[in-house]
């Protein structure tokens, strides 16, 4: 059994579970950038953590002076600053990662001079970041008290809502958020789930406070939604990336076009100035195109005569076509050229729809009456893009 325990390579195997002990804090970092953590059994959670943080100490005390180990000393404690500073209070949580932390640092096989350096810039880390942290988020504390009056899940359980009163100086508000409800990280064997954060949508906003709330979902096809919409107004102009616009069969040099039309060019043109500030480049000949220092060959729009500084902010060789395709939004500013992302909801047909995403039925939002959310819209308009998180302090 010593022969075994003493084996280079039983170690190095061993020293796997510290590379995952240390990818379990990073995880948990991860989890609070960009969620909140809700855990249902606190006591139990605590003890299931605490038992697994002692096994896995053992093995990193095991192979501290593995490579893998020593690495993971070093990342747990830093890791772990982001979750005591936004999981803030809990405790029973945060301990148990910190505590092992602490104790595989102290005793990893790295030099002492390694482990003093390490230590003060991780202590420094803690310091400066929660004083930062504290005092950023004490001076965007708004004086408003608000209150969560009702919450729940639509029909469907993709979307979860809150209505929220507040009370401030200007007689309050009530506000309902929308947030999707299948984002959320589950692990029920730990205890712990983590709601996505930083996604809530404000659909309705009433001032004065309201007390009177009635909120009712509903389940519309996608059908009955486009005819709705289509009767509000017949100009709902829908904003879409490339992606979707390739999808609908539009190309690159479609929805090109010159904007900020002048007098002089409206004239060359043969257009009224109030009647058009922008023309699709497709609507113009090569004389035309020439007007406004553009070309077009087989590959695509070109820029006919580019100056030096354009060349060279292009990173073009000189000689070369510089193609608008290739071309960055800014550059393309500087040709007065844009590129049109919008597509009139009334010339879409439900297949289209469907292509871009649009299920075939889904819920529908009323907040007193009144139409709030729409399951299409939000689809449509990317209310909730999961994939592009972001960080908000306040």
């Amino acid at each position: 059994m010593k022969e075994i325990l003493s084996n280079i390579w039983v170690k190095r195997f061993m020293s796997l579970f510290s590379g995952l002990y240390a990818f379990g804090a990073c995880f948990l970092c991860y989890c609070s950038l960009f969620y909140n953590v809700e855990i249902s059994s606190p006591n139990s959670m605590c003890l299931l953590i605490s038992v697994l943080s002692a096994v896995f100490l053992v093995f990193m005390i095991y192979t501290r002076k593995q490579l893998i180990t020593r690495i993971a000393s070093f990342v747990i404690l830093p890791a772990m600053l982001p979750v005591v500073l936004f999981y803030f209070g809990e405790w029973k949580l945060i301990i148990p990662f910190v505590a092992t932390g602490m104790i595989i640092f102290l005793f990893s096989g790295a030099g002492e001079g390694v482990k003093t350096t390490l230590g003060t810039i991780i202590l420094l880390l803690y310091i400066f970041g929660s004083l930062g942290y504290f005092l950023i988020t004490s001076f965007f504390v708004t004086a408003s008290k608000t209150e969560t009056v009702e919450s729940g899940v639509s029909p469907s359980g993709k979307y979860r809502y809150s209505v929220v009163n507040t009370q401030d100086s200007s007689n309050g508000s009530t506000a309902v958020y929308v947030e999707p409800n299948d984002a959320d990280i589950s692990l029920p064997k730990f205890y712990i789930t983590f709601r996505i954060n930083n996604f809530d949508r404000i659909v309705y906003l009433e001032r004065p406070l309201t007390k009177n709330i009635k909120v009712e979902w509903t389940e519309q096809s996608r059908e009955e939604i486009t005819e709705q919409l289509n009767k509000i107004s017949d100009h709902i102009v829908l904003h879409l990336t490339e992606e979707q616009l390739e999808i609908l069969g539009y190309t690159y040099e479609e929805k090109l076009m010159i904007t900020d039309l002048e007098f002089e060019d409206c004239q060359f043109l043969g257009i009224e100035q109030n009647t058009k500030t922008e023309v699709f480049l497709d609507e113009l000949d090569a004389q035309q195109l020439e007007h406004f220092n553009i070309a077009r060959d087989g590959t695509g729009y070109y820029v006919l005569s580019p100056d030096e500084d354009f060349i060279k902010s292009a990173h073009a060789k000189e000689g070369e076509r510089i193609y608008l395709k290739n071309l960055k939004s800014g550059l393309l500013e500087k040709l007065y050229v844009e590129k049109d992302d919008s597509v009139l909801l009334n010339e879409l047909t439900d297949e289209q729809l469907a292509e871009l995403g649009v299920p075939e039925k889904g819920d529908v939002m009323t907040f007193n009456g009144q139409v709030c959310f729409r399951y299409y819209v939000a689809v449509l308009d990317n209310y909730f893009d999961v994939e592009n998180k972001k960080i908000e302090l306040f």
